[in-house]
């Protein structure tokens, strides 16, 4: 394989969640904040994607989220983008705007700065959304002594991991 622009952790875990998800039949979604479309460029980064990348969001910005995903105003003025409420409501949106069996939705504090004492730099919450299921799946993790940069890897690998089936 040639090389890629991404590490090769990443890129392995993304031809697993590919090969998984196409064998399956199974299409994805991500909804991407603080990854700034990380998660599907992994994705993209294997041959046969197409077959199981439906689409990605990027949506940076809380106006993003509103009008691109239709998450509501009063979630993030209540829970803030980096809640469980807000990427919830993010997987939900991805999910109804796209042909996907699953989504997965990413928001976080990536650093160096914009961390508060609920929620400090390398907070990162992640919901998955299933087709069919209206059950939450959601978890916020803390990715302590990381950089930017490390934060932002951390987050990648972990939303892969939710795409697998």
């Amino acid at each position: 394989m040639t090389d890629s622009l991404l590490p090769k952790q990443v890129v392995a875990l993304a031809r697993k969640v590919v090969e998984e998800n196409a064998a399956l039949g199974r299409k994805v979604a991500v909804a991407e904040s603080c990854t700034g479309g990380l998660v599907a460029a992994a994705l993209t980064e294997i041959p046969g994607s197409s077959a199981v990348l439906d689409r990605g969001f990027v949506t940076y910005s809380n106006e993003a989220k509103e009008q691109t995903l239709g998450v509501a105003g009063d979630i993030i003025d209540a829970f803030g983008a980096v809640s469980v409420a807000c990427v919830f409501a993010m997987a939900r949106g991805a999910l109804e705007r796209s042909q996907a069996d699953v989504a997965v939705a990413i928001s976080g504090v990536a650093g160096p700065g914009g961390g508060t004492d609920s929620k400090p730099v390398g907070t990162v919450v992640f919901a998955r959304a299933v087709r069919g299921s209206d059950t939450p799946d959601a978890e916020s993790r803390l990715f302590e002594g990381k950089d930017r940069a490390g934060v932002r890897l951390q987050a990648t690998l972990c939303a892969l991991e939710l795409l697998l089936p």
